[in-house]
């Protein structure tokens, strides 16, 4: 089984949770692929049982606009029944994009690995790095 992690990141944080939870599914046995979200493709994403995606905080607290919004619109119509995980970090505020995030997947029938997703703050610390890595376990 091969499982995809779809990421965008500014800074590099987000890309190190990613590489984190790649981990913890290949300690689980399974294969993880992490994908820049500029090369993902919706349609084969949602091919799959389970699959993970990070974003961090923009703005006002929401998602990516230029890449990552547009793709997670295009992949909400597919993700019913669908096991997934939801990442990222955020640099102020309080983690309410995750949040709003997370219940967006949810209302669109899929079904979230960790309710809230994985969040840091800034750059994630090996607390949530290895929280990060739990989490793939558990996607898997």
């Amino acid at each position: 089984m091969s499982i995809s992690i779809v990421y965008w990141s500014g800074t590099g944080n987000t890309q190190a949770m990613a590489e984190a939870v790649a981990e913890g599914i290949r300690e689980a046995g399974a294969e993880a692929e992490v994908i820049d979200v500029g090369m993902a493709e919706a349609e084969k994403l949602a091919k799959e049982e389970a699959f993970a995606l990070g974003c961090p905080s923009m703005g006002a607290e929401q998602l990516e606009e230029s890449e990552m919004e547009p793709f997670v619109e295009k992949l909400e119509s597919m993700v019913s029944g669908k096991r997934i995980l939801l990442f990222g970090s955020y640099g102020w505020g309080d983690g309410e994009w995750m949040r709003e995030w997370a219940q967006r997947m949810k209302e669109a029938g899929a079904v979230l690995v960790r309710e809230e997703g994985v969040i840091a703050n800034e750059a994630p610390d090996e607390e949530a790095l290895a929280e990060c890595r739990l989490a793939g376990k558990e996607l898997v």
